[in-house]
């Protein structure tokens, strides 16, 4: 990664974006931290500028198709280009299995699946000009179908993320299918889009629970959006290799 590098990185004002941000900046790149709320945003961009880094908070509400569409206009016109998307905004709805409506299984959808299309249809132009476009989905270990399939799996037991990991799991083939999109389409040869696993992360998103850090679980996300030209692409990733589908 050089110092001209551009990163986005979504839902990043907190939590395992926020340590994607940093992680990112420390190895020279220039970070847009995206953030619904920009006065949180600008907050956490402050915070890693104090510390030395090249990071600018940019207002992005990933659901909201307009404003998608207005800041991939102000990136073209600002920088030209885009080498990493990092697709981190997320959301978890913790209702039942038994209980959960179709209407809330969609938020979870709106957030964790159709943005993730919507940014990266809007930003494939910017990652296009970029000699190394580098796309990171985040995903998660509870998306695996080899791994929750089992009934007495630690991940099966889990019957109150039913959105949650269908969505992952949805995330998952999106990532496939645009690998192999970019693999066989002339112009889209310099892209790679991988699946990053962090595993059980200690965030608002995981009540905390859990004694891995943030620190520990973005390095496979930052490694995914760094990687070279020998690279995978169309992987499903974690820091311990590649995860079973």
């Amino acid at each position: 990664m050089t110092s001209s590098t551009v990163a986005l990185v979504t839902g990043a004002n907190k939590g395992l974006g926020f340590e994607t941000a940093r992680q990112l900046a420390q190895g020279g790149a220039t970070v847009l931290l995206g953030s619904r709320d920009p006065g949180r945003g600008e907050t956490a961009a402050a915070a890693l500028r104090q510390e030395g880094l090249d990071v600018n908070a940019v207002t992005l509400d990933v659901t909201d198709a307009a404003a998608v569409r207005a800041l991939a206009d102000r990136l073209r016109a600002e920088y030209a280009r885009l080498d990493v998307l990092v697709n981190n905004a997320g959301s978890i709805d913790e209702t039942s299995i038994l209980d959960v409506s179709a209407e809330q299984m969609r938020g979870t959808y709106d957030t964790n699946v159709f943005a993730v299309v919507e940014v990266t249809h809007a930003m494939l132009p910017l990652l296009r000009a970029s000699a190394a476009g580098r796309i990171v989905n985040v995903a998660s270990t509870t998306a695996s179908f080899a791994l929750t399939g089992e009934i007495d799996s630690p991940y099966a037991a889990a019957d109150h993320i039913l959105a949650y990991s269908s969505s992952k799991a949805a995330l998952n083939m999106i990532t496939v299918r645009y690998a192999q999109a970019f693999h066989r389409t002339p112009g889209y040869e310099n892209l790679k889009i991988n699946s990053a696993s962090p595993g059980h992360v200690a965030t608002d998103l995981t009540h905390r629970a859990s004694s891995r850090t943030t620190a520990e679980g973005a390095r496979i996300i930052v490694h995914l959006a760094t990687l070279g030209a020998d690279g995978p692409s169309g992987g499903y990733v974690s820091d311990a290799g590649v995860q079973p589908w």
